[in-house]
């Protein structure tokens, strides 16, 4: 997993790099909040980032509150590196759109839990986004099955988007998740299955 970071400092910048490498991620470090946001910006940016709250070009919070003014359904999860201790600071932080915050300087058992704690909201993020889309595509072949649908008025095959006639029961299996069991309806058992059984026993007798 690729863990983005930003700390102006550059020797809290390396320790925190060599510690999340340690863990095995994968780091991109940034040593200002310009940087930082082009980063998360980039094509398969991380979806985790560290940033410190005082930064040059901009600061963290600057950051959060651009993050949160995109439109994804899979939203960067902001952990915010920051000194200031009070209460209304840490406030001030979370209504900006962190996810949550450690104080410097850190403690590394501190910092593993909350990135794992991370990693499991995104890991639910993207399930969440996965369900949605299988639903999404459900509500798609639904409304496909209640479109017009050209029919022979002979076999009652069904005419596809391709121009390919098939019959009714490959049609609703391809475009829905309807299975069938297959019966015979009273008017079909009187006009066919009847005159079918006599002219059998009558062929043995």
């Amino acid at each position: 997993m690729k863990i983005l970071i930003a700390e102006d400092d550059r020797t809290s910048l390396h320790r925190l790099g060599t510690v999340l490498t340690k863990w095995g991620y994968e780091v991109i470090s940034c040593s200002d909040g310009k940087q930082a946001w082009e980063g998360l910006q980039s094509t398969h940016a991380p979806k985790l980032t560290i940033l410190d709250w005082m930064m040059p070009e901009m600061n963290g919070i600057e950051i959060c509150h651009r993050l949160r003014k995109t439109d994804t359904h899979n939203p960067v999860y902001v952990i915010l590196l920051t000194s200031r201790h009070e209460k209304k600071n840490i406030v001030e932080g979370l209504d900006a759109g962190a996810n949550d915050y450690i104080a410097k300087p850190f403690e590394s058992n501190e910092l593993r839990a909350r990135i794992r704690v991370g990693t499991r909201v995104l890991r639910l993020q993207a399930e969440l986004s996965n369900r949605i889309k299988d639903l999404q595509d459900s509500l798609t072949h639904i409304k496909t099955l209640q479109g017009i649908m050209p029919i022979c008025s002979y076999c009652k095959r069904i005419r596809d988007d391709s121009n390919y006639w098939q019959e009714v029961e490959a049609y609703v299996k391809k475009h829905s998740d309807a299975d069938f069991t297959h019966s015979v309806c009273p008017e079909c058992y009187e006009k066919r299955v009847i005159p079918e059984m006599d002219n059998f026993f009558k062929k043995r007798d």
